[in-house]
């Protein structure tokens, strides 16, 4: 039987990390220790009165059933007090507020409640693949919005031509932004505002990196920024903040009609989270700051280490003020593929390549410090041990 895949399915690119696996498997099974600062998997463990209030939710037979499709009552009210207490926003749990599978799921399903063929949608490059993804799967045509690291990696709005601002219907932004760190100011998100009311555009914010943040640079809500709940909707999850990627939880807040359209997709399609992991993120929320602040703290003195090795060997780093992410302009006459492959090969050390985030991030290359300190140094180690790459960092640098 000849299988003949759907025509949407050829507008996506193979999902980078997929293949970035396969080229880590090839090196592991030639028996080298590979350091891995690719993907942003945190390897911290999960904090122990999660996992204990997961434990505890997990024999009650009353978690054993279908959950409701918007999520507990009690999760989403967890969620409307952490949000006052954070960000001084006020959240009606009843209607402004949606559990998600993982904020992933969320995304991506998005652009299927207000994406018809052909549709526009502003997606930022380079930028978590989602976005774009989505809005390709919803049968929408993404247009590509440049971050620039000369504008700090914000779009800049007054490029994008009227004519495309008025046939747009959503705007995703993604602040502290994966993968550069970038950070977004109150005087950008009011502009966005201003943009989205101007056009009828509906602002899509993925805030998943909103807590895990540097310095006491506590990065904004969307929401907070008068008229954001007019035009927008707003993920988080719980997936960094609390070192709980294989757990898929996650939630949206922010507009009533959004998150009532969210909702009439999700009801077709999936059929809620586990009640057990919802009161386990429950437990979370109300202990988010001191859970969260010993985890930042790790990924800060992580940062600190790295930015201040590659400095050592002659690479510029520009310093995030968030995520747990490095982005880093890798020596020329390489593409970031190659780049990332050289390092993989001649050094077993695993990075991302910035194209696989969109064209702009050629050029680029991402690490995540998502491994001790001792791996940290040993990975710059090899990197400097090698003189070819060595050379070649100290080359572009000068």
């Amino acid at each position: 039987m000849k299988i003949k895949k759907a025509e949407r399915l050829t507008q996506i690119p193979p999902y980078l990390f997929a293949d970035l696996d396969k080229l880590k498997k090839k090196t592991e099974e030639k028996g080298e220790n590979l350091i891995d600062l690719g993907i942003g998997d945190p390897d911290l463990p999960t904090p122990s009165p999660i996992i204990e209030k997961l434990s505890q939710a997990a024999y009650n037979p009353e978690n054993h059933r279908y959950p409701s499709y918007e999520g507990l009552l009690s999760f989403r009210q967890a969620i409307s007090q952490w949000y006052k207490r954070r960000f001084g926003v006020k959240l009606d749990p009843q209607n402004e507020i949606i559990a998600l599978i993982g904020s992933k799921e969320g995304i991506a399903h998005f652009s299927l409640c207000l994406i018809n063929p052909g549709d526009l949608a502003l997606v930022p490059d380079p930028a978590y693949p989602v976005y774009k993804a989505g809005v390709i799967f919803a049968g929408g045509r993404p247009f590509t919005v440049p971050l620039l690291e000369e504008k700090d990696f914000l779009p800049c709005l007054e490029d994008i031509e009227e004519k495309v601002a008025r046939k747009a219907k959503i705007l995703f932004l993604n602040y502290p932004h994966n993968p550069t760190g970038a950070v977004a100011s109150k005087n950008f998100f009011e502009e966005v505002v201003e943009f989205a009311k101007k056009f009828n555009i509906v602002v899509c914010h993925d805030a998943a990196y909103s807590e895990t943040f540097f310095n006491g640079h506590r990065p904004l809500s969307f929401l907070e920024v008068k008229g954001g709940k007019e035009v927008g909707i707003e993920f988080h999850s719980f997936s960094k903040t609390f070192n709980m990627t294989g757990w898929r939880i996650g939630f949206a807040v922010g507009n009533e009609e959004l998150i009532k359209v969210l909702s009439e997709v999700k009801t077709n399609i999936d059929s809620g989270v586990f009640q057990a992991i919802q009161k386990a993120g429950i437990e979370a929320l109300k202990k988010e700051e001191e859970l969260n602040e010993k985890i930042r703290g790790i990924y800060q003195k992580r940062r600190d280490i790295m930015i201040e090795s590659l400095r050592e060997i002659g690479w510029k780093i520009r310093i995030p003020k968030a995520t747990f992410y490095l982005w880093i302009k890798i020596p020329r006459g390489f593409s970031s593929m190659e780049f990332t492959a050289k390092l993989m090969k001649r050094c077993g050390v695993a990075v991302t390549p910035g194209i696989g985030f969109g064209s702009y991030g050629e050029g680029y290359i991402r690490i995540s410090l998502t491994v001790d300190e001792k791996k940290i140094k040993e990975a710059v180690k090899r990197i400097k041990e090698d003189k070819t790459i060595y050379k070649e960092i100290l080359k572009c640098q000068n």
